[in-house]
């Protein structure tokens, strides 16, 4: 999906640049200048009129230079995050259990949660006659936490275990393995997030062309919609909408509802004399980040 989602940006003229990091965030009276970015070992600075986030809250405001009030600062340090991590296994079996995914609750087992790929869409397996099982575990990105400081090889070897153990594949019928590690996949929900976020969001509230989205831009832990309804309405802000994306879901009905104002606009704007042809049209000098 992302791939073709990046294909879409190129089309029209965008640039999507991969394995980069933010080391730098410069502003002054109340807008951000430029974002100094690292591929490799090249540093470019990028300049634009407009910036959106969905790196995680804390890391933004500890990359604003100059740096925030100490307050801010102390509230970035105070939130945190669990990390997670997935051992796709590639078994010998053409098929195994009928759900798209399922919870683990024994005991007996570190793994949380198990896709079967297969089941979302043949397409994610390439020989038919095979299946593959993502072991999911959480966990914290540390190196003494005893999932995530595990070697590959080790990891592979316990999920291979794991999945014999539950009854769902025969560890003889495991092939091959591979590990994905997502640092920063869960927003810590704890006594005194909710204090954090607020002084950091009022202290944000004073750029005027920055817009914070998703998951870890909000430290909310939203679902997938609601999540990418938050870039879609900080696209919409850009062309001249009003949107408070920090009201998506705080009620159920606000994505409800603004799925059914948009199939109505639609209906009736198809061929709206001055509706913009492209996106990209719209967004020219604008960046995304």
């Amino acid at each position: 999906m992302w791939e073709t989602c990046q294909q879409a940006i190129e089309d029209q003229g965008g640039t999507v640049q991969l394995r980069s990091s933010v080391e730098r965030i410069t502003h002054t009276d109340g807008r951000v200048r430029t974002v100094t970015v690292r591929c490799g070992d090249e540093e470019r600075e990028l300049s634009a009129t407009q910036f959106i986030s969905s790196m995680p809250l804390n890391e933004l405001i500890l990359k604003l230079d100059p740096p925030p009030p100490d307050a801010v600062l102390a509230a970035a340090h105070g939130l945190k995050h669990r990390a997670f991590l997935q051992v796709g296994l590639i078994i010998d079996q053409e098929t195994s259990f009928p759900d798209n995914w399922i919870y683990i609750h024994s005991p007996d087992v570190k793994v949380g949660r198990i896709q079967n790929f297969k089941n979302w869409s043949p397409a994610m397996v390439p020989d038919q006659q095979k299946t593959c099982l993502g072991l999911e575990y959480f966990c914290d990105e540390d190196t003494h936490d005893p999932i995530w400081g595990m070697s590959d090889e080790a990891l592979i070897a316990l999920a291979t275990r794991e999945v014999d153990a539950l009854g769902l594949a025969r560890a003889a019928d495991v092939e091959d393995g591979v590990v994905i590690r997502q640092p920063k996949a869960y927003p810590v929900y704890d006594g005194s997030y909710r204090q954090h976020v607020e002084v950091i969001k009022t202290y944000l509230a004073g750029f005027q062309n920055l817009q914070t989205i998703g998951r870890n831009g909000m430290h909310r832990y939203n679902n997938q919609d609601h999540s990418m309804l938050t870039g879609m309405l900080a696209v919409r802000n850009l062309l001249g909408e009003q949107h408070d994306l920090w009201n998506v879901n705080t009620e159920r009905s606000y994505y409800e509802d603004f799925t059914r104002e948009e199939l109505r606009a639609r209906e009736h704007s198809t061929d709206a004399p001055g509706r913009p042809a492209t996106l990209a049209q719209n967004l020219n000098e604008r960046a995304i980040s």
